[in-house]
């Protein structure tokens, strides 16, 4: 039998026992969260009986009541977004492995140990320290941020054309011009591009934060929730929804420019 024969054969084995692994773990994970077919079944139903809850909306609170809520929430999130922006860009430099191989360890190490605390958990330690509001807030989605954001930018950095650093470095410019000149604008459009995709995300945090005291609609959502007023859930639901999908088809579209140039 032929090198490539076996070769191939052993590939066919591996991905026999991958398949056979990942179906494992699923039946088994099935089976520890209860999932049974009788309950999948009384699912439509259920969901059919509380929707029925939520219907009709009360829009009136929702303009009055609910609106500035999902713009403390926006504000929220855009804080939070520049945060990200400001420090993740020098950090994500500093952790390209191409540009400092020193220092790209300890970079990686900060934004893994950023990216392993959720936002909300964020959120809990910051109240009591800075108190209730959308300060707090804005501070856990920061720094949720600047995680996400230096990882993907030092990803983005080690993919580019290294020739022009050479070229700058060559002619005897220094490291930080060749960043200036070589560097910056090769990235910033793609790392903008993540930017405003961490927008979005974070417009869809900041709402939950709101149910631990750090501002935005969550909180309204909760105690409305709280004291069964699912008329008014339905007009916070409706409206939140609502406007992150504008929010996201805006942002989307100016992500296609950027990245087209």
């Amino acid at each position: 039998m032929s090198g490539s024969a076996i070769q191939n054969q052993n590939r066919i084995g591996g991905a026999t026992w991958a398949t056979f692994i990942i179906a494992a773990l699923f039946l088994w994970s099935m089976w520890a969260i209860g999932f049974s077919p009788e309950r999948l079944g009384k699912l439509p139903a259920q969901m059919a009986e509380v929707l029925g809850f939520f219907y009709p909306a009360d829009m009136a609170y929702g303009w009055d009541k609910v609106l500035p809520s999902i713009a403390e929430s926006i504000q929220i999130a855009w804080i939070g977004t520049i945060i990200g922006a400001v420090f993740s860009l020098p950090l994500a430099l500093l952790g390209a492995r191409s540009l400092f191989p020193k220092f790209a360890r300890v970079v990686k190490l900060i934004s893994a140990t950023t990216r392993a605390f959720p936002e909300i958990l964020l959120a809990i330690y910051f109240v009591p320290i800075v108190g209730l509001g959308a300060f707090a807030g804005a501070l856990a989605i920061g720094i949720s941020s600047i995680g996400m954001l230096t990882k993907l930018g030092s990803e983005v950095v080690d993919s580019i054309d290294f020739g022009p650093v050479e070229a700058v470095e060559a002619a005897g410019g220094s490291r930080v011009m060749a960043l200036r000149f070589a560097v910056l604008p090769q990235v910033l459009p793609e790392i903008i591009a993540h930017w405003l995709f961490r927008f979005e995300l974070n417009i869809r945090a900041s709402a939950v934060l709101g149910v631990v005291g750090a501002g935005g609609v969550g909180g309204v959502l909760l105690n409305t929730l709280r004291y069964r007023h699912f008329d008014k859930a339905a007009a916070v639901l409706v409206l939140t929804i609502g406007i992150v999908l504008v929010i996201d088809m805006v942002s989307g579209e100016i992500r296609r420019r950027i990245i087209r140039g």
